[in-house]
């Protein structure tokens, strides 16, 4: 049973006739005698009662009608939805990203949704190591992660420089200083982030590499928690500078420079190398790339290279 068939076998019931359906569908009687007997045989019942000149259904034929409008109406509702998604009035965006990571996307979505707003966005959150294992199995379509994956899989684009930041409370007594250096934090409390990361491995090796001791005594499992407590009066720091830029404009915390720290993290959009985006992840990948024109550094769009 076909589409084309059902259009015809309504055609000839809605014009109650063969010639009238004939001339409605710009066809021969005969061709349109030949598709109802195929229907016919396909369903193995009589749908039209022969006897009648007035293109009278039988049972079966009645019974059919009403699920053959069901089905053409499906049909012109997918087209629809397809054109709605073409042309981005509705959709979903899956994304990823962990819970440093998303800051970024804030402002991408933000525009994002200004500029499509008919497009609903989840972002998942998930340890950036195993945004690409979660990406080959289809969970999202974009994932933001600060390392690059095997070249050979993903495809990669630079989207953010971000920074270590050292803070402290602004009634700390490094707050007022210009600059420090790494031997100065021997005494200080870090309050750190007991989550596992490459950033994390750095520091403590920094520390080891110029003799300086590492107080991690206090450990908590979110930045945002850091980011508080240190602005109640508890330790020091060391988070992404994206993760506290709001409080360092409002003054709630304190960034002091410290030359041996000075690590740099670049962040990416991340994608299967053989992924066929939805028209809603491409729309959003044009609009990082306005954010990056329109705002500049460290905002950024740069495809990055296999080799």
């Amino acid at each position: 049973m076909e589409l084309n068939q059902l259009e015809t076998f309504l055609a000839v019931a809605e014009e109650h006739g063969f010639s009238k359906a004939a001339a409605r569908l710009h066809r021969t009687q005969p061709a349109i005698s030949q598709v109802i007997r195929k229907l016919e045989a396909s369903v193995g019942e009589r749908l039209f009662d022969r006897a009648a000149r007035d293109g009278s259904l039988t049972a079966a034929g009645v019974l059919l009608r009403d699920y053959a409008l069901r089905l053409l109406a499906l049909r012109r509702e997918a087209a629809s939805a397809l054109d709605e998604l073409k042309s981005l009035e509705r959709g979903h965006l899956q994304l990823a990203a962990n819970e440093y990571t998303c800051m970024y996307l804030l402002q991408a979505i933000d525009r994002y949704r200004r500029d499509f707003p008919h497009i609903s966005v989840t972002v998942h959150r998930m340890l950036a190591s195993r945004i690409p294992e979660e990406l080959n199995l289809r969970t999202f379509e974009l994932g933001v992660i600060s390392y690059r994956p095997d070249p050979a899989q993903f495809r990669t684009i630079a989207v953010y420089a971000d920074s270590l930041a050292f803070i402290v409370n602004p009634r700390h007594p490094l707050a007022g200083a210009k600059r420090v250096s790494i031997n100065d934090l021997g005494a200080e409390l870090f309050v750190a982030h007991n989550v596992a990361s490459p950033l994390r491995q750095k520091v403590i090796e920094a520390f080891q590499r110029y003799r300086t001791p590492l107080n991690m005594g206090i450990e908590l499992p979110t930045i945002e928690a850091i980011k508080r407590f240190v602005a109640m009066g508890n330790g020091v720091a060391l988070v992404p500078h994206l993760a506290v830029a709001r409080e360092l404009e409002t003054g709630d915390l304190v960034r002091v420079p410290v030359d041996e720290l000075e690590m740099k993290r670049v962040l990416r959009l991340v994608l299967r190398r053989q992924a066929t985006l939805s028209y809603a992840a491409r729309a959003f990948l044009g609009t990082v790339r306005t954010l990056a024109q329109e705002q500049g550094p460290p905002f950024h769009y740069q495809v990055e290279r296999a080799d």
